[in-house]
């Protein structure tokens, strides 16, 4: 009687009978106890009706496939006030009703479904005896992720990952207090983020990146939290805007994003930078053709220089300094249509959406926001007022690091100007120095770089306003803009710097999916990747 009960998938079962199948599996004789209770009156009835059999599938024993023969009895309600006629025996402690499995096995089912995928746990539950198909399993998992979300959520991290880089992106939004992911959303829209914040009313602290779609939806969705900026999106931006500060050629095609009048400050700098590029590429160009004709090697030049072999290589076959190649233009760009519109511009038909409508019948297939931009310059181009001529453009000596010869380049010089003093290693000590020597930019963005991570450590914001206006005041291009992008978002920002949350939580979450991801060969829907990526234990 005791090996019997060893046998027993769960309470409230009596076996009859074990026996071994020619195919080497296990089958478990059992029945269900002599009364029943009607699940809605709750009321114990003796009288039977009828029976009904079930198999189940259960933990394997030594390896072998155990299957449970279970006889259930169909039982009559007596009761008059009960509207339900007859009733079969509940099991809930052992199997869901219309289910092939015990609860036991599945929840193995799901364990490994959930750890390993539907494949890969396919072979494995087969090796262990418990064979189960890969479709049976992706589906219980998805089953299981289709119950609701917890809805008592204060304190959320919003981000964007992409399920085809510069394609298609989707969102994933995690419970930065239980440290889980809580729902994914197939695409990166205010809409989807509006909606699913409304749902949830609890949500008192949104962190997220420097997207603007987000802040647009958490201010819609979810007006009474605080938006949270995250801190480490900060100091990139920084960085970034440092490196761009500190490469000689600039970026003059950016989009700008500051107020009118600094834009129109900053045009003849953008133009200073421009014309330097092409001064400094010149001057490079002299400098490898004399150490060539003092009878230098390819590989001392680049010694000396710090420049790859290749790019000696390069110079020095060329008869004048390279420029940019530009790319072979196709219907895509307006300026392959540039004498049709210039024709057009002389004969003032200049409507964006005519001109449009004209470029589309003869093979256009770019965007109009394109062709807006082009017209655009073509616009400011007539109002062009005569200039002063540029002063002469005086070029400092780039620096070059004290331990190596090397110039520095600017990835380098943007890295070390946000590091803190006591995380400098000697060399990049003597780096800093050399820098702080040989260019008062990066002198000014240092300090400004050093106070700025100073603040954001401090949890107090009151400072803040100090530093963007001595940052606007720098009169730098690329930090002028930092800072007043900064302004537009101070609220958040602010946040950031009093609040310990921040989205460290949600770029973790994000490495996790992209394995995830990858392991399915990039062939998993919404559904399957939000089932593995939810806990396993989310509803409980």
């Amino acid at each position: 009687m005791r090996a019997k009960s060893k046998w027993s998938p769960g309470p409230g079962v009596n076996v009859l009978g074990i026996s071994l199948q020619p195919d080497g599996n296990w089958v478990v004789s059992a029945s269900a106890k002599p009364v029943g209770i009607c699940p809605d009156c709750n009321t114990r009835s003796r009288h039977r009706h009828g029976w009904r059999n079930r198999t189940l599938q259960d933990l394997p024993a030594q390896g072998q496939v155990v299957k449970v023969h279970l006889t259930l009895r169909r039982w009559q309600c007596r009761r008059r006030e009960c509207q339900r006629r007859t009733f079969t025996d509940r099991l809930p402690d052992i199997a869901g009703p219309y289910t092939r499995r015990t609860v036991r096995m599945a929840a193995i089912v799901d364990l490994i479904g959930y750890s390993m995928g539907g494949r890969p746990a396919e072979h494995l539950m087969g090796r262990l005896g418990m064979p189960v198909s890969d479709d049976t399993i992706l589906r219980q998992i998805k089953r299981r992720a289709s119950n609701s979300i917890p809805d008592d959520i204060r304190v959320v991290g919003i981000d964007d990952w992409s399920w085809r880089r510069s394609t298609r992106y989707g969102t994933i939004i995690v419970d930065l207090e239980r440290r889980t992911v809580v729902d994914i959303l197939d695409d990166r829209s205010v809409a989807s983020t509006k909606a699913w914040l409304q749902e949830r009313p609890s949500i008192e602290v949104v962190s997220r990146d420097r997207c603007g779609l987000y802040a647009q939806a958490a201010r819609e969705g979810a007006p009474q939290a605080r938006q949270v900026a995250d801190r480490f999106h900060l100091v990139q931006n920084l960085r970034a805007a440092i490196k761009e500060q500190m490469n000689l050629s600039g970026h003059a095609n950016v989009r700008p994003i500051l107020s009118e009048d600094a834009i129109a400050g900053t045009t003849a700098q953008h133009r200073r930078a421009r014309l330097a590029h092409r001064q400094s590429r010149q001057d490079i160009f002299d400098t490898l053709h004399a150490l060539r004709q003092e009878g230098l090697t390819y590989s001392e030049i680049a010694r000396r220089t710090g420049y790859e072999r290749r790019s000696v290589t390069n110079w020095l076959a060329s008869g004048a300094p390279r420029d940019r190649n530009r790319a072979a233009l196709n219907p895509t760009s307006p300026l392959y249509f540039e004498a049709f519109l210039a024709d057009c511009w002389k004969d003032g038909n200049r409507l964006g959406r005519h001109l449009l409508h004209d470029l589309r019948n003869r093979g256009y297939t770019g965007s109009r926001s394109n062709l807006e931009r082009l017209l655009q310059v073509w616009r400011q181009a007539e109002n062009v007022r005569p200039e002063v001529a540029l002063p002469e453009v005086k070029l400092s000596e780039p620096v070059r690091d004290p331990d190596t010869g090397h110039v520095i380049s600017s990835d380098v010089a943007a890295a070390l100007c946000i590091k803190p003093r006591g995380l400098l290693t000697d060399p990049q000590a003597r780096k800093i120095d050399a820098l702080k020597r040989g260019s008062d930019a990066f002198r000014i963005m240092r300090a400004l770089a050093m106070r700025f991570n100073g603040i954001l450590r401090s949890k107090n914001p009151d400072a803040l306003d100090e530093w963007i206006d001595d940052a606007i005041d720098t009169e730098l291009t690329a930090i002028m803009r930092f800072a007043s992008v900064l302004r537009r978002d101070i609220y958040a920002v602010q946040n950031a710097i009093e609040l310990p949350w921040s989205n460290g939580q949600a770029e973790g979450q994000i490495n996790r999916l992209k394995t995830l991801k990858r392991a399915m060969y990039g062939r998993a829907g919404p559904e399957l990747m939000k089932a593995r990526m939810l806990p396993l234990n989310h509803t409980k």
